[in-house]
């Protein structure tokens, strides 16, 4: 046997030794010995079918690729919620394995990020020795848990190897157009060669030809899936940088710093990830993914059918979508979006005669008031915007022109219009718009009702169904018509005239792809003395951050707005400034000096993992092909990863841009799957309790105590249970390095399974884990002498009702582990154990029912379920199997219990043979004592037998 009984401390019972039995120190030895044994042994290496990772051979049964949504490794570490996905993947994985699969489980790091750049800005620690302390912590609490992941495979973003290959694909995408015709991505060659060939016309209508170089490097600029464009962002120039909408506070100010914030338009990298929205919506019809997930991806991409319609305003046109061209009579204003780029231009520099006072909001002249106005909304974030209930707003001195019926509406600038969503200009109809209506009220509009209001409505703004009314000109009248048939009349009236066309809009904008910061992915990117981008070849890839002393963006007067970013690459004069050969002669080239965002690398590690140690191609095309690519038996499926675990927080952005990456790289014949995961499941999520004292402060939670009467205490006095997100303000984290040093990280791993279905939040608590400690010490009490260490089990063969329950638990446990119901399947195991601790206790189990009794178990325990396998006499590892198969024969009931109704309630309940006939039974239920006497001797009007279920006895 392979227990090592020096590094167990024995433990004594009534003052005898027992060096074996099963407690956290025994179970640290054990749990040390077996993962070493499965690093050294490659246990849970992957084969590919070629390349540097290639074991044709070792290729056994189905192959299934199982993934974890990826971690970043912060300072604190993992706390007990954490692992949850990674062990639920675990099981599953290591049960496939049992099963004669091909399982590639492997687990890396999404290490760029903003906390290890934070500390270097405060410490002058390079972020790269910050990141990779962090990530040595995690795979070492991640191998305590005994997780099988291929360790070859692991990658972290940071890897100058792995952004290598991160800058590679950001030029595929660069170099590439949508063809709208064709419905896919092309190399952009192919469009310059359709425009030197005169088959495509240039915007302007001009030939190839009479454009110069740099005009026609501009127009193929601007068909590229990456492409340079000015966008509103998140200005904060007391930081000195651009900041996520998740950085800035509902106040309008940083979250760190508490600074100012502005919205303003900069220069930014974008992707063009809206050339894919259809199929980014349409394509999750073939894909496996929870409903709500798939909900949430239709709503951010906002498919939208309606009309867009211009309303002449002096020289210019306003464009407006709207997806109720019906209502366009009762349009009595319109709405510019602080950013719309006709603010400026509208403006006059009087207002008009006569003008509301309360339209102007106190300046003297409409270029004041939209500058005033535009500044206090460039502090508001785009939610507060929306949500705000307080309609603010100024009039721009301009009025536009109502195409319906050539009334004069107000034009003005107002925040709740964001530029993001649709053209950043509405037209507002506040008889069938709350938002609309309120700003009317508030500013002394007209409203039209265009819809007529259904019987006993008293709202104010009426957005349910019913027929037009007031919508009527000398040519047209959509009166008495409903909402279909009138928005297809007034769409094709608009259409017939030059006013607009009908289209399909999307909330979804382009992806904004830029920080200025330094510990980020390169852009593979420089830019000529024509101040235009120029792509590096590959032979200069990859493009490696420089060293610097100043990790800090330059920062600024919190309150200038006007200010621009000062990235801190934009300071390694050497490194920015460069003389390049790019296949036209020696030149001068300045670097891009934005960095990629934190999401590029995430986009596309599952890829990276199939074949890590390729340095001649990102992956190989038959091992992608092997693992990710399409099931011949299924004509709609996706190819992809067979199953992806992580949380719901991520089921809007990282899948959609994972998903544009991967359409992207399919598109240009990089790989054989044109979706990135097959099947998305969403783990749930640890809470935990946390107290508070009679000041309102946090305690330590692991020093509560239930008191006897009820309620709980901490150092005596009463203290308040709240139910929260576990972290350190909170005073109740608990980490597993904890758990595995009390218990043992089988115990950790069994508890966190137990507690409830793997897609549903559960509370922390740590004193109820010993009761999965109690099982194993069952299990290994009836298995184990501890003693003496050697087996107990005997070849007695097991009785009937052992029999039964074995092959049923190993049935119930197939079924469980398969469907991810690991709290089920525990469950089951228990009752096995517990049977049989009563039914051989003082004696040995039978071998025929311990072995699959460890087997099972070795998917939820592995360390223990390997030791005793050893214990039993077993010299290899059962990571690769068996898996207990039922016998059929066990399956089958030999008695089935019927409840008894009388006049349709319960009375008595009576057990049968199961191939007993309705005769049979009948006599049986009319037998029984409780019937006897319930009937008080007079005969059933009517008995009735539901086979199997049920006895009706109506008297």
């Amino acid at each position: 046997m392979s227990t090592d009984t020096t590094a167990a401390a024995p433990e004594a019972i009534d003052g005898e030794a027992l060096p074996f039995r099963y407690g956290a120190t025994l179970a640290a030895a054990i749990e040390r010995r077996w993962q070493d044994r499965w690093e050294a042994e490659g246990t849970f290496h992957a084969p590919n079918p070629t390349g540097s990772l290639a074991a044709p051979d070792e290729i056994t049964g189905e192959k299934f690729y199982l993934l974890d949504m990826f971690p970043y490794p912060s300072g604190a570490g993992l706390h007990v919620g954490h692992p949850l996905g990674f062990i639920g993947t675990d099981v599953l994985g290591r049960y496939l394995r049992m099963k004669g699969r091909t399982v590639l489980h492997a687990m890396g790091f999404d290490a760029f990020g903003l906390p290890a750049e934070q500390y270097a800005v405060q410490t002058g620690t390079h972020p790269r020795k910050t990141t990779e302390e962090n990530i040595l912590r995690y795979k070492a609490q991640l191998r305590q848990l005994g997780l099988g992941h291929d360790d070859r495979r692991s990658v972290a973003t940071t890897d100058v190897e792995f952004y290598r290959w991160t800058q590679w694909i950001f030029l595929q995408i660069y170099n590439s157009w949508y063809d709208p015709a064709r419905q896919t991505a092309r190399p952009i060659a192919e469009l310059e060669a359709e425009f030197a060939q005169d088959k495509r016309r240039t915007p302007d209508g001009r030939g190839w030809c009479e454009l110069t170089s740099v005009e026609q490097r501009g127009v193929v600029d601007s068909y590229r899936l990456a492409y340079i464009a000015e966008a509103p962002v998140n200005w904060c120039p007391g930081l000195g940088t651009v900041l996520a909408n998740e950085e800035v506070t509902a106040d309008g100010r940083s979250e760190r710093g508490n600074f100012p914030v502005f919205r303003r338009n900069l220069k930014q990298w974008m992707m063009r990830i809206t050339a894919y929205s259809d199929r980014l919506i349409d394509d999750l019809n073939r894909l496996d993914w929870p409903d709500s997930v798939k909900s949430m991806q239709r709503n951010w991409i906002g498919r939208s059918e309606g009309a867009q319609v211009r309303f002449p305003c002096g020289e210019a046109a306003i464009e407006v979508f709207t997806t109720r061209p019906d209502t366009l009579f009762g349009a009595t204003y319109m709405v510019l979006a602080p950013e719309h780029p006709l603010v400026d231009v509208l403006a006059p520099a009087e207002w008009p005669a006569g003008v509301d006072a309360r339209w102007t909001g106190g300046a003297a002249t409409p270029r004041e008031a939209v500058a005033g106005y535009r500044e206090a909304a460039g502090r508001k974030t785009d939610l507060d915007r929306q949500e705000n209930k307080d309609k603010t707003g100024v009039f721009t001195g301009a009025y536009a022109t109502n195409p319906v019926d050539g009334r004069e509406i107000p034009v003005f600038v107002a925040d709740y219009v964001l530029m993001g969503y649709g053209t950043g200009a509405i037209m507002a109809v506040p008889g069938q718009d709350q938002r609309d209506w309120d700003f009317a009220t508030a500013f002394g509009l007209p409203i039209i009702r265009t819809v007529q209001p259904s019987d006993g409505f008293e709202g104010e703004a009426y957005i349910g169904e019913g027929v037009a009314i007031n919508s009527a000109n000398a040519d047209v009248s959509l009166n008495g018509l409903g909402v279909a048939d009138a928005k297809r009349v007034i769409t094709e009236w608009l259409v017939g005239r030059g006013a607009g066309e009908a289209v399909v809009q999307y909330k979804l904008r382009d992806w904004l792809f830029s920080r200025q910061r330094y510990w980020g992915e390169p852009f593979p990117i420089v830019w000529d003395e024509d101040g235009m981008p120029v792509a590096l070849p590959d032979s200069h890839l990859p493009v490696e951050l420089p060293e610097i002393d100043d990790y800090s963006p330059k920062t600024y007067d919190p309150d200038d707005a006007d200010t621009e970013p000062e990235p801190p690459l934009s300071r390694a004069s050497e490194w920015v400034e460069v003389e390049l050969d790019l296949g036209n002669g020696p030149r001068k080239y300045r670097r891009e000096t934005n960095t990629m965002p934190q999401w590029a690398g995430s986009c596309w590690y599952p890829i990276r993992y199939l074949d890590p140690e390729n340095h001649e191609r990102f992956v190989d095309a038959e091992v992608e092909k092997f693992w990710m690519g399409k099931d011949p038996a299924r004509t709609d499926d996706t190819g992809g990863v067979d199953l992806y675990i992580g949380g719901i927080e991520h089921g809007v952005l990282h899948l959609l841009y994972s998903r544009f990456w991967h359409k992207v790289l399919f598109d240009l014949g990089h790989l054989s799957s044109d979706e990135p995961f097959r099947r998305l499941f969403n783990q749930g999520y640890i809470q935990a309790y946390a107290y508070t004292d009679a000041r309102g402060v946090y305690v330590p939670a692991e020093e509560v105590v239930e008191a006897a009467e009820g309620g709980f205490t901490w150092n005596g006095q009463p203290v308040r249970r709240e139910y929260g997100k576990m972290g350190k303000s909170l005073k109740n984290v608990v980490t597993p390095d904890e758990m595995c040093e009390r218990y043992g990280a089988d115990t950790f791993r069994l508890y966190e399974m137990s507690t409830g279905p793997l897609d549903v939040s559960r509370p922390w608590s740590t004193r109820d884990v010993v009761g999965s400690q109690r099982f194993l010490q069952r299990v290994w009490r009836n298995l184990v002498d501890e003693r003496t260490g050697a087996s107990r089990v005997t070849d007695e063969v097991p009785d009937d009702e052992t029999q039964r329950v074995l092959h049923r638990t190993i049935a119930g446990v197939h079924g469980d582990y398969t469907a991810l119901h690991y709290n089920t399947g525990a469950a089951k195991l228990i009752e096995l154990n517990n049977h049989l601790t009563k039914a051989y206790a003082g004696r040995g189990v039978p071998r025929s029912v311990a072995e699959p009794l460890v087997l099972m178990m070795a998917p939820l325990t592995p360390h223990i379920a390997e030791e005793l396998w050893s214990v039993l006499g077993h010299d290899g590892s059962l990571a690769h199997g068996p898996f207990p198969v039922a016998d059929e024969k066990w399956l089958v009931a030999d008695t089935v219990e019927y409840p008894i109704q009388v006049n349709g309630k319960v009375r008595s309940r009576v057990t049968v043979a199961a191939d007993a006939d309705t005769d049979a039974v009948q006599a049986a239920a009319l037998a029984d004592e409780k019937i006897v006497a319930a009937l008080e001797g007079k005969e059933p009007r009517k008995l009735i037998v539901v086979p199997g279920r049920l006895v009706n006895v109506v008297v």
